[in-house]
């Protein structure tokens, strides 16, 4: 409900109050429907208006034309620009672009008098915000964040999809340092608060833990109940010292909710009611999440035969979307949780950040919106049309009575059902494209993805892509303003997968791709990989697929670089030139520079890109004079033969330990490797990367072993006691080496350690489960979360650089993101 009880407007002409800015120029006074931040993936309208963030190593102010092209016609911006480029646009220009759009969120956030629950804590947020939607929407129209946008820039753009027809709202607001959450209160200002728990996320930015509660707690200043645990003591002593309308839950005596475990199940008291509850879930944060929706349903006034009808329905949260390898060389983008408006848009989002030729967008009805049919209709209808769809399936009754309606650049089809769809479709008319499955949970798309899915077996290596785009722009905060950037995809991506690892950073703009041999680069080409790609290994017999890929070829001796001069005979071309300095493994010498400024004067068609060098000892203080000793060879060396051919190519001696210990060496540009990948590559610590690819299994087989038998080839194991084994579903096949057998080597299930018995197998490897209440399908670490890849790589006295490049690729690759 909102105050006037009409559809909100508001024209750019009161942003100047709204903001305290200036208006640079009104052409024409237009409504504002959407807030633009990102210029990669605006939502072009007429109402559309971009706000120009600056940051360390962007600034929006760069995109105003691009955008303006695209058709955007009102900015908000924090310094002058052309006006005259920009005839019929509206610009306001204030102090700070994220304060305008912040205090734009809050005053839009006033014309609503509904209840909103507000949500903060240091785990959990999330997860209750979706547990609430799901407890909560059979009853009301509720506007929630998206995914997790809890920062100073997703809350507003939550906050501002506010609606007349919503009945509730439910913000999550994370923050990480001191007076960051007074400016979210004023945005969300929520009237029921829930304060989830308090953990070490986000330590670095407080002096202590008091001081990260007391910031926390000043979401809910304004609300009249706050609902938390009264068993976190630290929590709620604070609590109580601010007086706070508090709602403690818990076994402690100073609960108002009471909860006790009774049986399989717990004992709920609160006034004068007094309920059992069993709950479908048995890890501690579930229950804990679990609690603080009851209790805020208590609240609400929910009778606790609902509570416990509801709370049993809970589902898990997919907090990510999965890109999976389907059938017939597609990709399958599984978003099968939820479908709302917002959620449509991040996997969209996603889906036009991969560089596939051949997009599908499979997509069920929009459930419990709020909006009139013919306005979700064409809501839905704007945010497809920019997205360059070849086909377009929908499903559902909605879709179908309006299919109409939907004038898109794609092959249309529409189904009244899920069930419909997988008897009429023919599985064979996929093919080489990239699949967008998007459906309510009522539609059961995971049959679909299930049927586009390609079938391997139980091994996969997930990649965390909301990971690496961390540790890319970690590495990115490391470099100096104008210092170009070249990712490392050599060896299929450290094993990641190259395709889908070189899209990600196509779109997150990073400057240069390095692989090791050409056909790698091909294969990047096919995908529509169009950044310059440098190539380390060139060979002769490569020559017209490097020119025809426009490949630049790394020229490392007198030999390949006579051969491929005369191989171009007058084309042009670009080069990279390798100089070794000390590493020993190519690249030229000092004493070959007289023939080579010969053969490139001879050869002006022959251009050089950049000239570079390799750090032998970068990861180790230990080598630190050597390395200066590198720097200083090469530094010579570029200086003759840029002076002797009067050219300026760029320079760059850096690796990923060498961008972290060596900012003095930056130059030109830096080749970012392992370190993407989120493994340290130092012999320091380095807290802020985080590890990218978990590998996983399952447990095939479990079996009673007899004291004195023996286990796989040539009977290398033997159980010195009556033994539990699993067979898991891996082996040196797959990449888990052969050096991992007779007990080398062990893997993490339930998040215990179990060694390896016996030799490792091609295909399977047999562990000891003796203490280990596991049971056949349960799922096996080999490295990841509790197995750190750099132990892994220890126990077989290698580096983690090879337990990643070993994995096979018949092992199936699943790239997520952020979802919901």
């Amino acid at each position: 409900m909102c105050l006037s009880g009409e559809k909100i407007k508001m024209l750019f002409s009161q942003l100047e109050k709204i903001t305290d800015g200036k208006t640079l120029q009104l052409a024409l006074d237009r409504k504002i429907t959407t807030l633009v931040i990102d210029s990669r993936k605006p939502i072009i309208s007429e109402g559309s208006v971009f706000f120009a963030l600056r940051g360390e190593r962007h600034d929006g102010h760069n995109y105003i034309s691009d955008l303006y092209t695209l058709g955007i016609r009102q900015f908000v911006v924090e310094k002058e620009v052309d006006l005259k480029l920009f005839s019929d646009a509206n610009f306001v220009t204030v102090k700070s672009a994220l304060t305008a759009l912040q205090v734009i969120a809050a005053a839009h956030r006033k014309n609503f008098i509904i209840p909103v629950i507000g949500i903060t804590g240091s785990n959990g947020k999330t997860i209750i915000k979706e547990w609430l939607y799901q407890l909560l929407s059979p009853d009301r129209s509720i506007v929630k964040n998206p995914g997790s946008y809890n920062s100073q820039v997703g809350v507003p753009l939550s906050v501002w999809a506010m609606q007349p027809h919503h009945q509730l709202g439910i913000f999550e607001a994370g923050i990480s340092q001191p007076n960051e959450m007074e400016k979210l209160e004023h945005i969300i200002q929520p009237t029921i608060g829930i304060f989830t728990n308090i953990g070490t996320a986000h330590d670095e930015g407080f002096e202590n833990q008091i001081q990260k509660i007391e910031e926390k707690l000043k979401l809910f200043k304004g609300v009249k109940t706050l609902a938390y645990c009264a068993d976190h003591r630290e929590l709620h002593e604070l609590i109580s010292q601010h007086k706070l309308p508090a709602l403690p839950w818990g076994n402690s005596s100073d609960a108002k909710i009471k909860i006790q475990v009774s049986g399989s199940g717990y004992q709920v008291s609160y006034n004068q009611l007094s309920f059992s509850l069993q709950l479908p879930f048995g890890d501690k944060a579930s229950i804990e999440n679990c609690f603080h929706c009851v209790a805020t349903m208590l609240q609400l006034g929910y009778p606790p035969a609902v509570i416990q009808e509801r709370i049993h329905q809970l589902k898990s949260v997919p907090m990510r979307l999965e890109l999976k390898q389907g059938i017939n060389y597609c990709q399958v983008i599984d978003d099968t949780y939820n479908n709302d408006l917002a959620g449509l848009k991040i996997s969209l989002d996603f889906l036009n950040s991969l560089q596939k030729k051949k997009k599908t967008l499979i997509l069920s009805d929009v459930l419990q919106s709020g909006l009139e049919e013919r306005e979700l209709i064409q809501s839905i209808h704007a945010l497809i049309s920019q997205s360059e769809l070849s086909h377009f399936i929908g499903i559902g009754t909605l879709l179908c009575t309006h299919q109409n309606d939907f004038h898109l650049n794609a092959k249309t089809e529409f189904y009244l059902s899920t069930e419909e769809f997988l008897k009429r479709v023919q599985l064979e008319n996929f093919e080489s494209e990239l699949i967008l499955i998007k459906g309510a949970r009522t539609f059961q798309f995971e049959k679909i993805v299930q049927r586009l899915q390609r079938k391997v077996h139980g091994t996969v290596m997930e990649i965390d892509l909301n990971k690496m785009v961390h540790n890319l722009n970690f590495f990115k905060s490391k470099l100096k303003p104008g210092v170009k950037l070249m990712a490392m995809v050599k060896a299929f991506a450290y094993g990641s997968g190259s395709e889908e690892v070189a899209n990600l950073l196509q779109y997150h703009k990073v400057d240069y791709l390095g692989v090791a041999y050409a056909d790698e680069g091909v294969e990047l080409r096919k995908n529509n990989i169009a950044l310059p790609i440098m190539v380390m290994n060139p060979a002769e017999e490569n020559f017209q697929s490097l020119l025809a890929n426009c490949l630049e070829p790394v020229m490392y001796n007198l030999k390949m670089l006579r051969a491929f001069s005369q191989f171009i005979e007058g084309q042009s071309a670009v080069i990279h030139m390798e100089v070794d300095t000390g590493m020993h493994r190519l690249g030229f010498d000092e004493g070959d520079l007289p023939e080579i400024i010969s053969i490139l004067k001879r050869k002006p068609s022959l251009s050089i890109a950049s000239v570079f060098s390799h750090l032998a000892g970068a990861d180790e203080a230990g080598h630190d004079g050597f390395s200066q000793e590198q720097f200083d060879r090469y530094q010579q060396f570029y200086k003759t033969l840029t002076e002797a051919l009067n050219v300026n190519p760029l320079r760059h001696i850096l690796n990923s330990p060498g961008i972290l210990r060596f900012s003095d060496f930056q130059m030109d540009m830096v080749r970012l490797g392992i370190g993407l990948y989120g493994v340290n590559p130092t012999d320091g610590k380095v807290d802020e990367l985080q590890p990218v690819a978990t590998l996983k299994t399952i447990i095939s087989q479990i079996k009673k072993i007899k004291k004195g038998e023996t286990i796989g080839y040539g009977r290398k194991g033997v159980a010195a006691h009556e033994m539990t084994l699993a067979t898991i579903a891996i082996g040196y096949a797959d990449g888990f080496s052969r050096s991992f057998s007779k007990g080398k080597g062990v893997v993490s299930i339930k998040g215990k350690k179990a060694s390896v018995v016996g030799n490792v197998c091609m295909d399977m490897t047999m562990v000891d489960i003796t203490d280990i209440n596991a049971h056949e399908g349960d799922e096996v670490i080999i490295f990841g979360k509790g197995l750190p890849i750099h132990e892994v790589a220890a126990s077989i006295n290698t580096i983690p650089y090879e337990i990643l490049t070993n994995t096979s690729e018949r092992v199936k690759r699943v790239f997520f993101a952020e979802s919901i």
